[in-house]
């Protein structure tokens, strides 16, 4: 079994690649998820200027970063996009795997009226 430095580092790995095909515009931004021990991040992004569109988390709905707590911030999201007047998007997984609350989060998104 590898150190945690291992598995960061693979992440960090596959995250690059995946960066290297993935680029949010105006129109499109890339939605990009962080995951931590106690909390999820989602940031809609506009990689021409740099700019932050939309955000949520976890941390704002006191829920725990699980699949539930995936659903509800993918709902959470949508709205912020709606707000944002953004319907189409690039999902960024992160170098995370696409299963469980990853899954959950672009299934409740896609749900909210917002392409993903």
């Amino acid at each position: 079994m590898g150190s945690l430095s291992d598995k960061i580092r693979q992440r960090n790995r596959r995250k690059g690649r995946i960066r290297k095909k993935i680029h949010g515009t105006a129109q499109r931004p890339r939605l990009t998820v962080f995951k931590s021990h106690k909390y999820l991040y989602l940031q809609a992004i506009n990689d021409e200027e740099g700019r932050t569109l939309a955000t949520a988390s976890t941390l704002k709905l006191g829920v725990r970063p699980n699949i539930e707590g995936g659903v509800a911030l993918g709902k959470l999201m949508a709205e912020e996009l709606k707000k944002a007047q953004v319907s189409v998007v690039v999902f960024d997984r992160n170098g995370y795997k696409f299963h469980g609350v990853v899954k959950a989060i672009a299934d409740n998104i896609h749900e909210g009226g917002i392409e993903v």
